[in-house]
């Protein structure tokens, strides 16, 4: 099972790493990292680099496709070298999914369009304007497309995925030793446990503000 993750610039780390680490736990699995041009690629912090070994060329077929979010995603929603190799992916894939943002680069690919789909809170309404239905649900399954909310669901949906794909009991070992257990020092994951101040202060900053 071929497994490729998708970078471009300035993506959110933790959208790749975190199912790098689930699912790249599959048996027999091979993981990789596709991007336009082989190399390194700067995520949105532009202090890490992961690198790409292959081009999207190099990976015609896929078994799972992973897109990330992160700022560099709005550039992107208008590379049609992307967008055709994801349209070109998908259509012998057996999975393709996405984490944060990353779905709105699956929806102006034509991929989630009348679908139930997630994506970062503040890009949830997006997904409307690409004919998809958005949800504020921490992972949508939809058929064979899986889409994770904000940057840390990737790893739930690389949970999530992994059970269906190897069985609860693989996916339940996997959790375990990566002892995924989250007990956060503060409730403020999602605006509607966050500060009211903190959710209006992203809102007003945000590049998914709609016109």
């Amino acid at each position: 099972m071929q497994i490729a993750v998708v970078l471009f610039d300035r993506f959110t780390a933790l959208d790749a790493v975190g199912p790098y680490e689930t699912l790249g736990r599959l048996p027999d699995a091979e993981l990789v990292f596709v991007a336009e041009r082989r190399g390194p690629v700067r995520s949105d912090t532009g202090t890490l680099a992961l690198v790409a070994d292959k081009t999207f060329a190099d990976v015609p077929h896929p078994d799972i496709v992973i897109v990330p979010g992160g700022p560099g995603q709005t550039p992107q929603m208008e590379n049609e070298t992307l967008l055709a190799w994801l349209r070109a992916a998908d259509a012998t894939s057996t999975w393709t999914t996405s984490v944060c943002t990353g779905s709105l680069l699956l929806a102006a690919a034509g991929l989630l369009k009348g679908r139930r789909a997630t994506s970062h809170w503040l890009a949830l309404d997006f997904l409307e304007r690409f004919g998809a239905e958005p949800t504020g649900e921490r992972v949508v399954v939809e058929g064979k497309y899986v889409t994770a909310a904000g940057v840390s669901s990737g790893i739930d949906m690389g949970l999530t995925l992994l059970g269906r794909i190897a069985g609860d009991e693989h996916a339940q070992a996997v959790q375990l030793l990566t002892e995924y257990d989250p007990q956060p020092p503060y409730d403020a994951g999602s605006p509607q446990k966050a500060p009211a101040h903190l959710v209006e202060e992203f809102r007003s900053k945000s590049r998914f503000i709609l016109t």
